[in-house]
C-alpha cells in the first residue's frame, strides 16, 4: 500500500525558510505525479507545486517565486523548499500522489494518496 509520510513543518518567523520532505513507501510504479497542497485555516486545500517523473513540474503563480519542488527519485522523497515566508502561508501541508490519470494538475481530486500532513506556523 502508498504510504507518504511528512516532515519539517514547525513554526518560524516571517521572512523564515522551512524544507518539507514527503517519504513515499510502499509503490512500483515507474510513473507518478506527486505534489504540495496546504489548507490555511478555514479555507480550501490549495495547490503549490506538483512534479512528475519526468521532472516537470507546474507551480502556483503567486507561490512560484518563493517556493521550490524536487525530488529524490533514490530515496523515494519528495521536498518542498520554502523561502520568504509570510504569515498567510500559515496552514497544514500535505503531500500528494497519483500514479494514473491527468498529470500536472495542482488539483487535489486528481490526487489518488495523501500524507496525513505537517502543520507550518509563520508568525
Amino acid at each position: 500500500d502508498v504510504q507518504l509520510v511528512e516532515s519539517g513543518g514547525g513554526s518560524v518567523q516571517a521572512g523564515g525558510s522551512l524544507r518539507l520532505s514527503c517519504a513515499a513507501r510502499g509503490y512500483t510504479y515507474d510513473t507518478y505525479c506527486m505534489g504540495w497542497f496546504r489548507r490555511p485555516p478555514g479555507k480550501e486545500r490549495e495547490g503549490i507545486a506538483v512534479i512528475d517523473s519526468d521532472g516537470d513540474t507546474a507551480y502556483a503563480e503567486s507561490l512560484k517565486d518563493r517556493f521550490t519542488i524536487s525530488v529524490n527519485n533514490a530515496e523515494n522523497t519528495l521536498y518542498l523548499q520554502m523561502n520568504s515566508l509570510k504569515p498567510e502561508d500559515t496552514a497544514v501541508y500535505y503531500c500528494a500522489a497519483t500514479f494514473s490519470g491527468r498529470w500536472l494538475l495542482l488539483i487535489p481530486s486528481e490526487y489518488d494518496y495523501w500524507g496525513q500532513g505537517t502543520q507550518v506556523t509563520v508568525s
